[in-house]
């Protein structure tokens, strides 16, 4: 029986053409590929075309951010470097997505992240806490010393928080504290919020995988299609 795609509390992450001189490229860590996601294989970057002027978006996320189960070029993170590109800018995507990452993990590596430029953050983490039943302080917490970290390092960086649910069956209050929290983390510190992009996921059994948790190819262009929305207008502001 397929379990609604907020049962993993998600979301949270190419080289391609484009019609005008823009490019979009696409990078994914080494140590953001893990054996459990081997049917992902990243792209070389190589040859990749890369300019200074390129608006630098990493994706920090867990599964859902990885494109499991799919290629990376599939992955919601890719898809909207494309659209970008298409749009007319110059992006280059970091898609820094590992499986099974809590909060814990991702303020464990951001600072790893942060060696490089970083232009807009996407921070996709906290599904896999909820699950573990994880206290949401320290979930909190975690969230916002990424943020923090990110801001320390790059000044000037803009920041997307994205939005979680749990399923019912934590209960009422863990629930609905869960839920509230991405709203109070981004206002406390001033950051963009993408509301629950898999919303409606459930209903719709071919935007999930056959574990009834993963999105399809469709589902990450539907999300792809959500983010997008917040970010073009970030990307608008940062592009020379």
């Amino acid at each position: 029986m397929r379990l609604p795609l907020c049962a993993i509390l998600i979301l949270f992450l190419v080289s391609c053409g484009s019609p005008s001189d823009r490019e979009a490229t696409i990078t994914v860590p080494e140590e953001s590929v893990t054996q459990d996601e081997s049917s992902v294989t990243p792209p070389s970057t190589a040859d990749a075309p890369t300019s200074d002027d390129s608006v630098r978006i990493v994706f920090l996320g867990d599964s859902i951010t990885a494109g499991y189960g799919l290629n990376t070029g599939s992955a919601f993170p890719a898809l909207v470097g494309m659209q970008l590109a298409d749009a007319g800018y110059t992006v280059r995507v970091i898609d820094a997505g590992i499986s099974g990452d809590t909060s814990s993990g991702g303020l464990n590596r951001v600072e790893w992240l942060l060696q490089e430029r970083v232009d807009i953050l996407v921070l996709e983490l906290g599904g896999n806490d909820g699950l573990r039943g994880i206290d949401l302080s320290l979930t909190k917490s975690n969230l916002g010393g990424i943020i923090d970290k990110t801001r320390q390092a790059w000044t000037d960086a803009e920041i997307v928080l994205v939005g979680m649910e749990v399923p019912p069956n934590l209960g009422h209050e863990y629930t609905t504290q869960f839920a509230s929290m991405y709203p109070e983390v981004a206002a406390s510190h001033g950051v963009k919020l993408i509301p629950f992009i898999g919303e409606g996921f459930g209903a719709i059994t071919h935007l999930l995988q056959n574990d009834g948790i993963h999105p399809t190819a469709e589902g990450h262009r539907i999300i792809a299609e959500r983010v997008l929305a917040t970010l073009e207008p970030l990307v608008s502001s940062l592009q020379p």
